[in-house]
């Protein structure tokens, strides 16, 4: 009979990013309220021009005013990979745009300076993302067959929430089967566009469907939120933000990932605006400027994750920025199917203002639309005077820019490529300056408009008013979306977590554990040299703090290694062995993880000395469990075991077998403060009677009654041996002794391959058999192990990129002028 520990379940593994998807409960509502607000109470948040407007609105805590808060953003633009490259980009007021990728596309047969040139483009620079045909389809568990059918946008996707993901802390697994939504804005695709009927391989529809999209994205992740696609062309994302906000307000999911996409596999985005002479020759976005002369077009892929602001705080999470209100309209009947409709811009415009409970003057900023072309421009400046300038404070203009100036026009994700430039505006609390804007148009009166073009950086700093900005995103095909974003509040005040206290993960001064895990060995050696990298060049980032986001904040997989450094140095040594493929003193690499169950093993071994001659030495959970264990055998011997494990005296028969239970119940409470639980049990000898007690078959007095020979000729329950728990699939297996056992000697007779960790007396010794633990595959209780600490960015993880490709047939020849 195999007798199991109380309370237990089996040790965490690290799961897939897939899975099967399980079905929740509905929507809650009720229960929380926001900022205060009683439930069923509507609270209207004023700003400093309310109270003359005696607005009122009506409906319930979790309505249209819910603040949605930005926790997360991801993206891969032109010349920028992360949010950290973009706001670089932006403040150092680079333009991004240059000449169509080599390989791309045979620039001699598509371009002609001549307008009327069919078949071809008059512009040969746009903005591009490098590598769109590299992906790591083993990642997330797709065959290189689909993979190369999957539409480029659809992997950017996978790869972007991923990272949006971790850089919110989150671990993606950890989602599986909840109210995630997805939320994303994308274009139709032409990648394969020109296959032939015969190379469609079964991969092909759902690799190129808009649909499955967002729906691969839950499918991977196991989320069952809503899922969709939308396409409002140039007005797809920010219309996705509109939506996923709506959604969080009213208790459709609790986050939302949200994203958009365009990726161009042909040139027939510029050539269709080459034959509209909409496109600007130089491509170059020249917003509001007096020489625009066209739209030019870029790619890239944004990612954001969206949480009500009061489940971002509830949870500990970073606030980037928050959504105070969203709105959406479509342009009706204009004097043309693609001309602006400044009307319907200006309503969107208050619409969104109303819904926020703000005045034009509580805004300070508005990214554009602004694509540069010679009626667009112009019509969204005027619609913007229209909003603002007779409500503006005296020498406060509303300050305007485009973040197209920089990338080229993102189409499907430039209205969150402009949200995020917003974000990172507030957070290092500038406004970068809009390139290609040394003079404006001369086709708006800017004087007397309330608007005023940023040509030149401008600081944006906090101060007592709160920071607010408009983001406008309209599409071609009419639907326009204006977005206002507000800075993040500042924190509540807390006592900033350290290590301090966190009994498992060393001591204050460490050592600490540094968890690096990736799918395989060659993905570990590449995270491993980013992150060493990364601790190198962030000299003020807390070794407590990256060991507590590394434990508690990343998805553990198939290959881990663990370091246990207290100092730069040793860590970044460690990591750049683990690069190497080299062993290092600090480093414990990764161990084959095998299919099993965990137990502890309770030895009939000597007494171990020194266990208490420094109690400051040993874990709260160690001094505790010695002191009930001594006490309750001196109540049966009057003699107490601590001098005997402290060598100042010699013992045998009952003492020497009590000490050894003391012992035993000290390293066992030691170890499930490290978050580490067994599945099951095991004794040999005399450790029977401490694993029927730590297992709850024998309470504490009855196994001092039993070890001191006073137990009135009761028997221990029967505990199983290792070799029984073999059969069983134990595979992991803790020795709580210093000493040799028997354990593996029962597996290699068994033919049974094993992990066997000893325990160690003294808190170093103990934290690096964690990490052996961890590395060969044991998952802990890591709100145990590493209890204490601050999340903080570290790289996302390192995905192996291959190239996966079909390449389709060639395309039909251009049109001849007389063919039409």
């Amino acid at each position: 009979m195999t007798v199991h520990a109380r309370d237990l379940t089996a040790p965490a593994r690290s799961a897939a990013p897939g899975g099967t998807a399980m079905a929740v409960g509905a929507a809650r509502w009720g229960g929380r309220s926001t900022l205060g607000t009683r439930p069923g109470v509507r609270k209207i948040r004023t700003s400093p021009s309310d109270a003359s407007r005696g607005s009122v609105m009506h409906g319930t805590a979790r309505g249209r005013d819910e603040p949605v808060a930005v926790v997360s953003m991801a993206c891969r633009l032109p010349g920028a990979g992360d949010p950290e490259g973009l706001w670089e980009l932006l403040a150092e007021g680079r333009d991004a745009v240059g000449p169509f990728p080599p390989g791309r596309w045979d620039l001699g047969s598509i371009y002609d300076p001549d307008p009327r040139a069919l078949g071809t483009t008059y512009a040969r620079e746009g903005g591009f993302v490098e590598d769109i045909d590299a992906f790591d389809p083993h990642f997330f568990g797709i065959t290189a067959r689909e993979a190369a059918a999957m539409d480029p946008q659809q992997r950017l996707l996978l790869e972007t929430a991923w990272e949006a993901l971790e850089r919110a802390g989150t671990v993606p697994a950890r989602l599986a089967g909840g109210e995630t939504g997805v939320y994303l804005g994308m274009l139709g695709s032409d990648y394969l566009s020109g296959l032939s009927l015969d190379q469609f391989n079964g991969h092909v529809g759902t690799g190129s469907a808009l649909s499955v999209a967002s729906g691969r994205v839950s499918f991977i992740l196991g989320l069952v939120g809503p899922a969709m696609t939308v396409d409002t062309a140039c007005s797809s994302s920010l219309l996705a933000v509109h939506l996923a906000a709506a959604a969080l307000r009213a208790g459709e999911c609790d986050q939302a990932l949200v994203g958009g996409v365009t990726v161009m596999t042909t040139p027939q985005t510029f050539v269709e605006f080459s034959r509209l002479r909409a496109l600007s020759p130089t491509g170059r976005c020249r917003s509001f400027a007096d020489g625009a002369d066209g739209s030019a077009f870029s790619e890239g892929v944004v990612v954001v994750l969206l949480k009500r602001l009061s489940d971002a705080r509830r949870d500990g999470d970073e606030v980037l920025a928050v959504l105070r209100g969203t709105a959406v309209n479509h342009d009706g009947r204009s004097r043309a199917l693609l001309a602006p409709n400044g009307t319907s811009q200006e309503k969107v415009i208050r619409r969104a203002l109303e819904l926020s409970a703000l005045a034009p003057g509580d805004i300070d900023y508005l990214e554009a639309h602004a694509t540069g072309t010679m009626v667009g421009d112009p019509t969204e400046a005027r619609a913007l005077a229209r909003v603002f300038r007779d409500d503006r404070p005296p020498g406060r203009p509303l300050h305007l820019g485009c973040v197209k100036s920089n990338i080229g026009h993102t189409q499907a994700a430039s209205g969150l490529a402009a949200l995020a430039k917003v974000v990172l505006s507030l957070r290092h609390e500038r406004l970068p300056r809009t390139l290609h804007a040394e003079r404006p148009t001369r086709r708006v009166r800017w004087e007397d408009s309330g608007l005023r073009l940023v040509q030149e950086p401008l600081p944006w700093p906090r101060g007592e008013r709160t920071r607010r900005a408009g983001v406008s995103s309209f599409g071609i095909g009419g639907t326009n979306v204006h977005v206002i974003v507000e800075e993040a509040p500042l924190p509540e005040p807390a006592a900033r977590a350290g290590a301090e206290g966190a009994a498992g993960a060393g001591s204050p001064d460490g050592p600490w554990l540094f968890v690096v895990s990736a799918r395989d060995d060659a993905g570990l050696e590449r995270q491993a040299a980013r992150l060493a990298a990364h601790v190198a060049k962030d000299e003020t980032a807390r070794l407590p703090d990256v060991a507590y986001t590394l434990a508690r904040c990343r998805s553990h997989f198939e290959r881990r290694a663990v370091v246990a450094a207290a100092g730069r140095d040793t860590l970044l040594s460690a990591l750049e062995a683990l690069a190497d493929g080299r062993p290092d003193p600090a480093l414990v690499p990764a161990r084959k993880h095998l299919k099993g169950k965990l137990a502890f093993v309770f030895p009939e071994l000597p007494p171990d000395t020194g266990a208490g001659a420094d109690p400051a030495a040993r874990p709260e959970a160690f001094a505790a469990a010695l002191a009930r264990c001594d006490e309750a055998i001196r109540r049966r011997t009057g003699r107490s075991v601590v001098p005997v494990l402290r060598g100042e005296e010699e013992a045998s028969g009952p003492l020497a077998d009590a000490a050894r239970f003391a012992l035993g119940c000290a390293l066992d409470a030691w170890w499930r403060s490290l978050g580490v639980r067994p599945d099951a049990v095991a004794g040999y000898g005399a450790g029977r009677i401490t694993a029927a007690h730590v297992a709850g078959a024998l309470t504490l007095d009855e196994a001092a009654a039993l070890v001191t020979g006073h137990g009135d000729g009761r028997e221990a329950p029967d505990i199983p041996g290792v070799p029984e728990l073999l059969g069983e699939r134990f595979r992991y297996f803790v020795e709580m002794g210093t000493g040799p056992s028997p354990v593996q000697a029962d597996a290699d007779a068994a033919g049974t391959a094993v992990h066997v960790v000893g325990s160690s007396l003294d808190r170093d010794g103990m934290l690096r058999r964690l990490a052996h633990l961890v590395a060969a595959g044991i998952s802990p209780d890591w709100s145990e192990a590493m209890p204490a600490g601050s999340r903080v960015a570290l790289p996302t993880y390192a995905f192996e990129r291959g190239r996966y490709w079909m390449s389709p047939t060639p395309m039909v020849p251009a049109a001849t002028p007389e063919a039409g």
